[in-house]
Parts: C-alpha cells; structure tokens; sequence
C-alpha cells in the first residue's frame, strides 16, 4: 500500500493540482496532508482518494475547511491525527508546535511521524520511530511531496519543480 504525505499547500491551487497529479501517477490509496491547507479549493482536489487532514498554523477558516472536509468525504483530525494501516502506527501533526511533535517522535507510540511547517523535507529516525517531512507544495525551493510504502515504511521524496 502506498500512501502520499503532503504538507503546506497555503490555497495555492495550480502548485497542489501538480502535487496531485503526481500522487495520481504513483497510484497511492489514501493521502495524509499535515497542514496550512489554505483552503476549500484545495481540500475539493484531493478528492480521488480519502484524505487524513490535520491544520496548521495559519489555516483560517476552521469551520468552512471542516465542512469542506466533511463534504468531500474526508477525515478532519484538527491538530493531531492518528491512523492504523498496514500495522503501522502512524501519527501526523504540522509541527509547528515543537513540544508536540518532540513528545510524539520520542514516545515510542508510532511507526511514523509526518510534520510539515518547515517547507524542507527531511527523513530522520527517533528511535524506532520514522520522522518525514514531505517539504512543501508551495513556498520551496524545491517543492515536494513524499509517498510511503506500507508495511515498509520505504520512503520517497517527489520533487515537484
């Protein structure tokens, strides 16, 4: 199974229908977007897949995107997300909150970690626990995304430019 990990998408729709466009040719089943989602217009693009959003630091507009979300058949997990697949743990959170995401990467509760924020991807290892950062859709030099293999956790970085 493979699942995409994109991160700080801010609106910006003509940079995520590229970052969808490349989920498409990779055929990933499910998708997790770890914040600044920026808005509706870009929840409504991930709608081949069921999407795990969580929002970050300067999503607005916190009902229209849940309802947007909701609409569109999606999973809003608000700040903090936690999933089961493959038999993988797999917790998700924008990272802005830096205490969060530290309790998260060291507890040794999860398999995997996915945190935007920074706009760098990064794969890193806590422990057992796996820490990626897809990079950014919009606002990177280079933009990128990730999609993980499951149960591997075999990683790998897309760049989009």
């Amino acid at each position: 199974m493979w699942i995409g990990v994109v991160s700080d998408t801010h609106g910006h729709v003509e940079f995520t229908r590229a970052a969808v466009r490349m989920l498409e040719s990779v055929g990933v089943g499910v998708v997790i977007h770890c914040g600044d989602v920026g808005s509706a217009d870009v929840v409504r693009l991930f709608s081949p897949w069921p999407t795990h959003f969580v929002f970050g630091n300067v999503d607005d507009h916190l009902g229209l995107l849940r309802r947007e979300m909701t609409a569109a058949g999606h999973t809003c997990h608000e700040r903090f997300g936690a999933l089961q697949w493959a038999g993988r743990r797999i917790a998700f959170l924008h990272g802005d909150d830096a205490r969060r995401l530290r309790k998260a990467a060291t507890s040794g509760q999860w398999d995997l970690v996915c945190y935007g924020h920074t706009h760098v991807a990064r794969l890193e290892r806590e422990g057992d626990t796996l820490l990626l950062n897809p990079g950014a859709v919009y606002r990177a030099n280079p933009r990128s995304i990730a999609v993980v293999e499951l149960p591997s956790l075999e990683v790998t970085t897309i760049p989009l430019d």
